[in-house]
């Protein structure tokens, strides 16, 4: 709070001198200006709000400086350009117009969603909704479970970690996992979750030309090269362009059915202010 308050203060002071540097070019109802730009002028709360928090006195001064000067660059082309094009374009006008009913509409259905859109999706919502939909649901990459080590060719008790990472056993796991924390360079071994493949080769000096064909043929791949080895048991998997598991699209699910939450609430809305407003005879066609 202290550097903070000093910070503020250092701001402030050297948006004082600003101030008092500009002479007569403000007068007593403009005060709190720090610069102007024909008949536009910028304050020092402005100024203060684009401050982030956390940010050092010197880089703050830096801040305002800069933020100042872009403000008065723009002023000045801006006002250029509106000598250049008649205020009164009727394109330029409609555009603003339309731009700003958007930021509006934007603004409201924005609000309406954080109020009242329910974020709750269970289990159950999920699996219909796999289930309903699993043509939408095609693999683009191949995808595998997987354990895999990689140490130094140096390390102790190679020969047992080959045997864990091979186990079902829990003990075995147990063992592995803290093998893998003492002496291992890199490994993953949460085989609960789905991989895509081609993650697995920018760790591990896998090659091979057609990954579907490996897939199906190897379960158990131990590599070596000059300093290191590199241990690896695919414990599943599936080829691209099959259909994806539940397990790899639950999240994405989960971003569907709230998403189609939110388009109905934005969609009911919609409705609901057009019944309002023929119901109190505010629209309405006046040709025919």
């Amino acid at each position: 709070m202290i550097i903070q308050l000093i910070i503020r203060i250092t701001i402030i002071a050297w948006l004082f001198s600003v101030i008092s540097s500009c002479g007569n070019k403000t007068t007593s109802s403009n005060s709190e200006a720090v610069a102007r730009a024909y008949d536009q002028f910028l304050y020092k709360k402005d100024i203060a709000s684009i401050i982030p928090a956390q940010t050092s006195a010197q880089d703050s001064v830096r801040i305002a400086k800069s933020y100042i000067e872009n403000w008065m660059h723009n002023a000045a082309i801006l006002h250029k350009a509106s000598e250049n094009i008649k205020n009164d374009n009727v394109e330029i006008q409609r555009q603003v117009e339309e731009y700003r009913q958007s930021l509006v509409r934007y603004a409201y259905e924005k609000e309406l969603v954080a109020q009242k859109l329910d974020t709750n999706v269970t289990e159950a919502e999920i699996n219909q909704f796999y289930a309903t939909n699993q043509d939408n649901f095609q693999l683009k990459d191949n995808i595998i479970k997987v354990l895999y080590l990689k140490i130094l060719n140096s390390s102790p008790k190679i020969d047992k970690a080959k045997e864990w990472i091979r186990s079902n056993l829990k003990s075995d796991r147990k063992l592995l996992e803290e093998y893998a924390h003492q002496f291992a360079l890199n490994y993953y071994l949460d085989d609960e979750s789905w991989l895509q493949f081609e993650d697995l080769l920018k760790e591990i000096p896998i090659k091979t030309y057609d990954a579907e064909q490996y897939l199906t043929n190897n379960r158990y791949i131990e590599i070596e090269d000059s300093m290191n080895i590199y241990l690896v048991n695919i414990k599943g998997f599936k080829i691209k362009n099959s259909v994806s598991p539940l397990s790899y699209e639950s999240k994405n699910i989960r971003n569907l059915i709230l998403n189609q939450r939110k388009l109905k609430l934005i969609n009911e809305m919609e409705k609901s202010a057009i019944t309002e407003a023929l119901n109190a005879n505010e629209l309405q066609w006046l040709v025919k």
